[in-house]
């Protein structure tokens, strides 16, 4: 048997057999049961090697949770000694900071989770505001974070010369700065300007773009509604076209048409979450991440 393992389910088929294919390592899968009452059962393979590599990202995360929470301990009596977890999307790390008495800040309390469970966590441009890295909220070593930012940097410059790259508010600006950095192009961030606890403008930055090919750049979208608003205005300003590119394509509800029916032409996304938009692998990031971590 080999000495290490890809072990995935099967929502993530594509971005598991790209992977296993690039580290060249067997690939595995977790069978799943549903129970009437909604309790899961899972059976993994048996016997495991010594090291085993768990795909799984934690889009619509709270199963997910639960999913890990018991193939993680199972794999180890199993027979895996070492344990990573390659997670794209990591849940929860939007909320950083208790922004109301007694709010529980959720960062902190699944990045302890993971660490608990696994000797390493890799993920992809998790939303980190308040912190530098994965370190400050997991045993220092445990989480790395890579950023698809220069990747779709690249895509972007080969199908979009000469775009600017613009990112809509303060926290899209690490991943705007270092994708343009990267491709060789112009970019700006704007800001949001809040005139009350709900009420929320967004400002774009002193840019001229009329005539000029754009790329809005961020690192999830969800309901769109931030990059909506700002395609509106950029649109308004005479921009000559507007495209969007993201990470993580979280699209839920409506976001993906409300999106083409304020005039974005394309919409690009990393593999880092299945969705029909995706353009560009995050497979080698990873590989070389996991390359470094298995010597």
């Amino acid at each position: 048997m080999s000495t290490s393992l890809l072990l995935a389910f099967d929502d993530e088929t594509a971005l598991a057999a790209e992977l296993a294919e690039a580290l060249a390592l067997p690939l595995a899968f977790v069978r799943r049961h549903r129970f009437p009452d909604g309790e899961l059962r899972l059976v993994l393979p048996k016997p495991l090697p010594d090291t085993v590599i768990l795909l799984r990202g934690l889009q619509q995360p709270n199963e997910k949770l639960v999913e890990l929470l018991i193939a993680a301990p199972a794999a180890r009596e199993l027979g895996a000694r070492r344990l990573l977890l390659v997670s794209p999307y990591l849940a929860y790390m939007r909320q950083d900071i208790e922004f109301t008495p007694g709010e529980a800040v959720s960062q902190r309390h699944i990045a302890r989770l993971l660490a608990s469970q696994f000797d390493h966590v890799l993920t992809i441009d998790p939303h980190l505001h308040r912190i530098a890295s994965l370190d400050e909220v997991m045993p220092p070593g445990t989480g790395l974070a890579l950023s698809a930012a220069p990747v779709l940097g690249a895509w972007i410059a080969r199908e979009v010369p000469g775009a600017v790259l613009i990112g809509p508010d303060e926290e899209s600006g690490q991943w705007v700065r270092e994708a343009a950095a990267a491709a060789g192009l112009q970019a700006a961030v704007g800001h949001k300007v809040r005139h009350g606890d709900h009420q929320v403008e967004l400002a774009l930055p002193d840019i001229d773009v009329a005539g000029r090919p754009v790329v809005l750049l961020d690192d999830m979208a969800s309901t769109g509604r931030t990059l909506i608003g700002a395609a509106s205005g950029l649109l308004a300003r005479g921009a000559a076209s507007v495209d969007v590119a993201v990470t993580h394509a979280l699209f839920n509800g409506d976001a993906l048409p409300a999106l083409q029916a304020a005039g974005v032409r394309h919409v690009w996304s990393s593999n880092a979450v299945p969705h029909a938009s995706n353009a560009v692998s995050v497979a080698p990031l990873l590989r070389e991440a996991l390359q470094g971590l298995l010597g």
